[in-house]
């Protein structure tokens, strides 16, 4: 009984793994569908997004009947409460690479993101999905200094953020309003999905020590 115990819980930081890579997928295929104008790719991400969706409610129904039928203690207890917390924070993440996806094909067949701008939202959507997917090898290899590794690029992710602030108030800013709140939605999108990586990596970290980084700050809903 134990070991199935054992098996149903390491099932489910797999399928947490698995859904780390569907994510990174998506911010992937997103970032493509926004820079080229792919009306295609945007409108497979966005309907991919509901297949991240069920994983996140099969998944919380998995560890809430854990709790209720096995009384977790002590690692096993962080585990379970932690990854319920993770299955959210990929939820999130997969929802923002679709919203990453709606703005290009609202903005279909012209591309939404301007010439200027384009390095900036390439570097920014890179560093996003290596988070994505370091996020999940820190999970799947319960390596605490690798989470530092997330860390560093999410200070990274602030960087372009900042200076994409630069440019939108920049006198030498020509190119309208609306392009310019696309360009600050989307960069809001990509900084979000670097903040939930982050916290997931953190909560490896109290999977594995039973203590939270001294520096703990929870990304927003």
């Amino acid at each position: 009984m134990r070991h199935t115990y054992r098996e149903q819980l390491e099932g489910i930081l797999g399928d947490l793994v698995t859904m780390t890579q569907k994510v990174a997928v998506a911010v992937r295929v997103g970032t493509k569908a926004l820079l080229e104008a792919d009306l295609h790719r945007a409108e497979l991400v966005i309907s991919q997004d509901e297949e991240i969706d069920e994983m996140r409610t099969d998944l919380e129904s998995r560890a809430f009947q854990l709790l209720a039928r096995q009384s977790p203690v002590a690692g096993e207890l962080r585990m379970l409460v932690a990854s319920l917390r993770m299955v959210t924070e990929l939820e999130r993440m997969g929802d923002l690479a679709a919203h990453v996806a709606k703005i290009a094909r609202l903005r279909y067949p012209e591309c939404a993101v301007p010439d200027p701008m384009r390095g900036n939202f390439t570097r920014m959507a890179e560093v996003a999905e290596k988070m994505v997917v370091s996020a999940g090898r820190v999970l799947a290899d319960r390596d605490v200094a690798a989470a530092q590794d997330v860390q560093d690029r999410d200070e990274e992710m602030d960087d372009l953020r900042r200076s994409q602030f630069r440019s939108l108030l920049s006198d030498d800013w020509t190119h309208g309003v609306e392009a310019a709140v696309d360009v600050a939605l989307l960069g809001r999108y990509y900084e979000r999905i670097a903040d939930h990586a982050d916290s997931m990596a953190r909560r490896v970290v109290y999977i594995v020590t039973g203590e939270f980084p001294e520096d703990e700050t929870w990304p927003e809903p």
